[in-house]
């Protein structure tokens, strides 16, 4: 996943206070310094560093791809724990979470091997960031119209339309329409130590 640099800067009254010190404590975890994190994210490292200090926000795909470069949830990057894993997840529990514009909810248990989540795009939401990442995504068009671009090809997708394809083929997601989109998304998370394989081997000290 290629994730731009130009994240939201971190305000007063955002909704992503605890994400900082998650961040450097999964990253550590995972055994990775800063560069080879940054490097994996598609991030500067001075820039993954702003995220880890709470300098900077970090958006959407900023958290999946590091949900999945740290064998992790979203959830779990956002400071979200569970006592068990439930089967069922209640619409009256799903809280929306903010980041880069978009608005999602959690659709699934914390802690899988993959990731359930419904996901409001507004128009003009990151529709020129570019993800490319193992795994696989499947996606379904609730309300509005989604232009996805696959590739070098283009497709509309209204509601009720699905896509399910290969991450590491570069991706686009946009809506279409001004009154935006609504999709279910389910993702795959690279799990440790597939990610430590695919990262290579990292070397001195965790920062």
């Amino acid at each position: 996943m290629n994730a731009s640099d130009a994240g939201p800067p971190a305000e007063p009254g955002d909704a992503l206070p605890v994400v900082a010190p998650q961040l450097r404590a999964l990253r550590r975890r995972a055994a990775l310094t800063l560069e080879a994190a940054a490097r994996a994210a598609g991030l500067s490292a001075a820039h993954l560093s702003r995220l880890e200090t709470g300098q900077r926000q970090p958006s959407l795909p900023m958290l999946l791809a590091l949900a999945r470069i740290y064998g992790t949830t979203v959830s779990e990057l956002l400071g979200e724990t569970a006592a068990d894993r439930d089967a069922i997840v209640r619409s009256g529990d799903m809280e929306p979470t903010r980041a880069g514009g978009w608005t999602y909810f959690q659709a699934g248990s914390p802690g899988r091997g993959m990731q359930a989540l419904r996901v409001r795009v507004p128009y003009g939401s990151q529709g020129d960031v570019v993800r490319v990442h193992p795994g696989e995504e499947w996606l379904y068009v609730l309300r509005g119209r989604l232009r996805l671009r696959l590739g070098d090809t283009a497709h509309l997708l209204a509601p009720g339309d699905s896509a399910h394809f290969d991450s590491l083929t570069p991706h686009r997601l946009a809506a279409e329409d001004h009154d935006g989109v609504e999709l279910l998304f389910v993702h795959t998370l690279l799990q440790s130590p597939t990610a430590t394989l695919c990262l290579g081997p990292s070397t001195g000290e965790l920062p």
